[in-house]
């Protein structure tokens, strides 16, 4: 199937057939309906109402783990598990009948879990079992549970006057919309974007690959015509390799302005995010919080945000002196090599893959050519397998799309440890980036442990072509590949997690500035000799990636690694000033918008302006859309962990050393959220984080 079926009838089926009320094994991907999310959201709402009620009753005992916080988790995991899986499907599936579904019910859901944490008597709960003599034997993780809640309550307006609660929830009725609005626009745009090619001189340059899906992506409406969108798989070659400028610069432009006040009104993300900007504001002040910033901050590992723009400054400090060379390279090369002698945005990538072909002998399409899908998979189960002493292996399950593959996790002895959907192919139905995201959750139930399931997401390109009658594989990028890992590292945080409550088990009650540790570090694996050969097979010849060509890719790795790190420190400054530098409503009335946060940003940290026109916040999903407000620090943040952490298996002499990969699966992946990361990173490396082997494994130790 190509898209999930929707009924001939738009009525809604008999609850009892209702497939996303079943909560016993995997999501009935293959018999849910858009129909029946309105049907079966709302009885899990009534139903949850009805826990809430039944648990706060007056006459009801004195609150304890077991007829308090259990129930209560039980209860809610169900209507979320269901609007997880709806959630999931308006990502990977956004036709018009899933988006119609999803936004129709996201005002109730959002109204009721606004409604559970402004509910006082939940909050008396809670305070009630902390402050009970029980609680002392409570075990870990559920005493962090407690106190996570109680901290969250906080966070979700639950000690307002009862005067400011209507106020606040309905503020958080309008930010989800406003971010499900936001994300749908970004994908609108993006595919409402088409750039037809009707002269063959205009693909001089670009992969063979990237041409066939081009053409492909035109069909039947013209003999001699390629079409190029702003999906990555066709975006990205073109900016890179494209020797048509005219090419280049148009699809540059047209991915620049996405959902701005340049395309169709309706797309127009600008009205958007001031108002996202003044509920969040709003809401910090409800809260008596100085900014939203600072809200953002309380559950995370950083105190401040003082010392989260210090942290951002001193790396900007010792970033800034490579990206600047790396720019006055690359200026110099342009202009000597390419006859550019104006370097312009769309030229970076263009100039940046020849100067790296010039000084490196390879390009990343010579590549791609041998990291072919099937390789590529087995490649990573291996490390996983060599990493934590588990085995992947091939499942079934019904899914979303016929491209989704799934696969289980279970020990030496065949033992079940976790299952995972991998959906690796972009479509224009499914939102961009990569992601993983939870199905189910490990916990201990009334029948034993609760294996817990995950989403794998990416947008890779599909395959293309034939060989000897056959169809070819799939090749992916190093990059792809790394991003692959990427994922994968979060899913294993999920999967292998030991911990048996469901509020701090795998990634729940993680801090968001630690949560990226396990998927960073997993990246370092994919510049291992033996990982990288072992996954590696040229999609014509079948021959592995030569020592040669992968030494002059190691030496290549740091390419320009100034310039990628002064980039992603604009992106975190910006979004961390934005959400505590800057009044939406004051600064405005005053002609302060955030385009001029973001240049001050950049004259402060970057070297690399893009044009006036340019509009990257109306498309910055992470904070507008996604989690990441006052938190895209987050990356660099825990990227510092996660060199260090990988850095204990240079010190060990091995990448796969037996003893170290045990005691991180055991300090780190296990634990989930039972302990502060802080404290289990500690218990890992035995001491406090340093950022010097994220320094070195970038390239940027002063000679």
């Amino acid at each position: 199937m190509t898209d999930i079926p929707t009924p001939a009838s738009s009525s809604p089926r008999p609850a009892s057939a209702n497939a996303l009320l079943d909560s016993s094994g995997l999501p009935r991907f293959d018999a849910i309906a858009p129909s029946d999310v309105a049907p079966a959201i709302g009885e899990l709402l009534t139903r949850s109402r009805a826990l809430v009620a039944r648990l706060t009753a007056a006459d009801a005992a004195p609150a304890s783990w077991e007829n308090f916080a259990q129930p209560l988790a039980d209860g809610i995991e169900e209507l979320s598990r269901a609007w997880g899986i709806v959630g999931h499907l308006h990502s990977v599936n956004d036709v018009p009948e899933w988006r119609e579904a999803y936004n129709a019910m996201l005002p109730e859901v959002s109204r009721f879990f606004a409604e559970l944490g402004q509910n006082l008597a939940l909050f008396a709960g809670y305070t009630t079992l902390r402050d009970s003599a029980a609680f002392a034997r409570l075990n870990a993780a559920q005493q962090r549970i407690v106190s996570n809640e109680i901290r969250d309550f906080r966070l979700s307006g639950a000690e307002l006057p009862d005067a400011d609660k209507p106020r606040f929830q309905a503020i958080q009725e309008e930010l989800a919309s406003l971010a499900a609005k936001f994300s749908e626009n970004v994908l609108d745009a993006t595919n409402a974007f088409a750039e037809i090619v009707t002269d063959p001189a205009e693909l001089a340059g670009l992969p063979a690959d990237v041409v066939d899906a081009a053409r492909a992506a035109a069909g039947d409406s013209a003999s001699d015509a390629w079409k190029f969108t702003l999906h990555m798989p066709s975006y990205l070659p073109v900016l890179q390799y494209a020797d048509s400028r005219r090419l280049r610069q148009s699809l540059y432009r047209g991915h620049a302005t996405r959902a701005s006040e340049f395309g169709p009104a309706e797309l127009d993300n600008t009205p958007l995010i001031r108002r996202i900007l003044e509920l969040r504001q709003e809401e910090a002040r409800l809260l008596g919080f100085a900014n939203y910033a600072e809200v953002s901050l309380a559950p995370k590992m950083a105190e401040s945000t003082e010392q989260v723009a210090a942290f951002l400054r001193d790396l900007a400090s010792k970033a800034r002196p490579f990206a600047e060379r790396d720019l006055a390279e690359l200026k110099e090369f342009a202009a000597r090599e390419l006859g550019l002698s104006e370097l312009e945005p769309w030229d970076v990538a263009y100039a940046s893959e020849k100067l790296r072909e010039q000084r490196y002998s390879f390009s990343e399409q010579e590549v791609k050519q041998y990291f072919t899908e099937p390789r590529v998979i087995a490649g990573l189960f291996g490390v996983i397998e060599k990493l934590f002493a588990v085995r992947v292996r091939p499942d079934t399950a019904p899914v979303w799309h016929e491209d989704v593959r799934f696969f289980r996790i279970e020990t030496p002895a065949g033992e079940l440890v976790g299952q995972f959907y991998l959906d690796l192919y972009a479509r224009e139905t499914k939102r961009g980036g990569a992601w993983m995201d939870e199905a189910i959750t490990r916990r201990r139930i009334a029948g034993g442990i609760q294996t817990p399931v995950a989403y794998l997401n990416c947008n890779f390109p599909r395959p293309v072509g034939e060989k000897d009658g056959q169809a070819k594989p799939a090749t992916f990028s190093h990059d792809d590949v790394i991003t692959l890992f990427h994922e994968t590292g979060h899913g294993l945080h999920h999967l292998l997690t030991r911990v048996e409550e469901l509020g701090v088990s795998g990634i729940h009650g993680v801090e968001w500035d630690a949560v990226e540790l396990p998927s960073q570090f997993m990246e370092n694996y994919c510049w291992e000799w033996d990982v990288v050969r072992g996954m590696s097979a040229h999609v014509d010849s079948g021959e592995a990636l030569p020592r040669a060509l992968f030494e002059r890719m190691l030496a290549a790795r740091n390419f320009q690694s100034g310039l990628q790190t002064v980039r992603q420190i604009e992106f975190s400054l910006f979004d961390l000033l934005l959400h505590c530098a800057y009044d939406p409503v004051a600064d405005a009335a005053k002609g302060r918008g955030l385009y001029d946060v973001l240049a001050e940003v950049r004259r402060e940290v970057s070297v690399l302006i893009p044009p006036a026109w340019h509009r990257f916040p109306n498309s910055f999903s992470h904070i507008f859309a996604g989690g990441y407000a006052a938190g895209y620090f987050s990356y660099k943040w825990a990227e510092v962990l996660s060199a260090d952490c990988y850095a204990a298996f240079e010190e060990a002499g091995d990448p796969f050393d037996a003893r170290t990969g045990s005691r991180f699966l055991d300090e780190i992946l296990s634990v989930g959220g039972s302990r502060p990361a802080l404290d289990s990173f500690r218990a890992f490396r035995g001491r406090d984080p340093a950022v010097d082997a994220l320094l070195r494994h970038s390239g940027m130790i002063a000679a």
